[in-house]
């Protein structure tokens, strides 16, 4: 491996560091010590993984970034290249230029955002556990995190830079940046169109009156300033802002792709197409009956429902709807593990959807299956189950777990 690739891996490394010192949770030199050997283990694991490739990485990764050079990298922003967003093609198109292996720079650009996820997540956790060592807890599990060590460092995918700024969107809202969280969300949404798993939760936060209708306006805003680059190149601005409207063409007309989605459960459907719309219609559902439930609880829902209705929503929404691939569940075990960081008691819950994405994971990495994909959707079922449960009771109850 090139050695400067390897001083880019330590500097990443050495930036989730800082990021621990700065959050305040490396207080003596011996937390500094275990948190550096942690992520000494945690980056040599990744090293580890940079070599491989996949078939996303030969047909389709280094296929747009060969594009990118060979068509003057930036300028070519302009062409419809690839099913990807704007901002991560603005990256393929910046990279295109380096002597570096392509896909060593992509992969690193999802390392970061692994340290980016971990720390969301464990900022995310210090609203309920202020004490340094759930939050240290929080940030390693994350790291540790098998499918957010397997999407990044081995598949060359990139769902860690969505989640990152969804579950960092959550955040900043609770934590009282309502506009900063309207702008971290857009974000996520400029990058990957799957963070619509996710974003229903401003409704909720909109409702429960954390976030205002004049925040919304930051959203297009983000959006445009995201495509900014290929409207630079030539691209039309509303070309550019539909992409990912474009991109529900590529994800394919199959009801399920290697998914633990309701439709793993049925492998002769007589008609598809019904069962597309009923499934949209489910998961349509579910946002309405989260929405009328917090609008009827909106003076004194909690800051724990809303991440409980978060998980849920990142959950349900892709286990309903058809065409979901063996990825679309990352927001979700991001979010249940950050559950879990918070009230051991929802570690559950975020072990069944590891659960349910392994299986997905193992049938596109090894083109076998390790077990049936309905296994994963019945585990889905249950962790459902647990966690609509678990919100009723704080629902009803208010404080029904230890904690803030």
């Amino acid at each position: 491996m090139d050695v400067r690739i390897c001083l880019l891996l330590a500097a990443e490394a050495g930036l989730a560091l800082v990021l621990l010192w700065s959050a305040g949770v490396l207080r003596k030199p011996a937390h500094v010590l275990c948190a550096a050997l942690l992520l000494a283990a945690a980056f040599v694991l990744r090293g580890l993984c940079l070599n491989y490739e996949t078939s996303d990485y030969t047909q389709f990764l280094t296929v747009w970034v060969d594009f990118f050079r060979t068509h003057g990298g930036l300028a070519a922003l302009r062409e419809p290249v690839g099913n990807y967003n704007v901002p991560y093609l603005t990256f393929l198109a910046l990279i295109s230029s380096s002597s570096l292996s392509d896909l060593h720079l992509i992969k690193l650009l999802s390392i970061f955002f692994d340290v980016v996820l971990a720390w969301s997540v464990m900022q995310l956790v210090g609203l309920f556990r202020r004490e340094a060592a759930w939050k240290l807890t929080a940030f390693f599990l994350v790291l540790f995190w098998p499918t957010v060590v397997l999407n990044g460092a081995l598949w060359g995918q990139c769902d860690s830079v969505y989640a990152s700024l969804a579950v960092l969107s959550i955040y900043l809202v609770l934590a009282g940046h309502p506009l900063l969280g309207v702008i971290s969300i857009g974000a996520a949404f400029s990058f990957k169109l799957q963070a619509v798993f996710v974003m229903p939760v401003f409704l909720l936060f909109w409702l429960t009156r954390r976030v205002r209708l004049r925040h919304a306006l930051a959203f297009p805003a983000t959006c445009v300033v995201m495509v900014l680059p290929a409207v630079i190149a030539g691209r039309g601005l509303w070309d550019a802002l539909t992409i990912p409207f474009q991109q529900t063409g590529s994800i394919g007309t199959g009801l399920n792709y290697n998914s633990s989605s309701a439709f793993a459960l049925v492998t002769d459907m007589p008609d598809p197409e019904l069962a597309a719309k009923l499934g949209i219609g489910a998961a349509a559902l579910v946002i309405v009956l989260l929405a009328v439930w917090f609008w009827l609880r909106r003076n004194d829902c909690s800051d724990r429902a809303l991440v409980l209705a978060a998980a849920v929503l990142a959950v349900a929404i892709p286990f309903f709807l058809p065409h979901m691939h063996d990825r679309y569940f990352f927001a979700a075990d991001a979010l249940t593990l950050a559950l879990a960081a918070a009230w051991p008691q929802l570690t559950l819950p975020a072990v069944l959807c590891e659960f349910a994405s392994l299986l997905g994971y193992h049938a596109y990495l090894r083109m076998r299956y390790l077990l049936p994909m309905a296994d994963g959707a019945l585990a889905l079922i249950a962790a459902l189950v647990i966690l609509a449960a678990v919100l009723a009771l704080e629902l009803r109850q208010r404080s029904p777990l230890t904690g803030k």
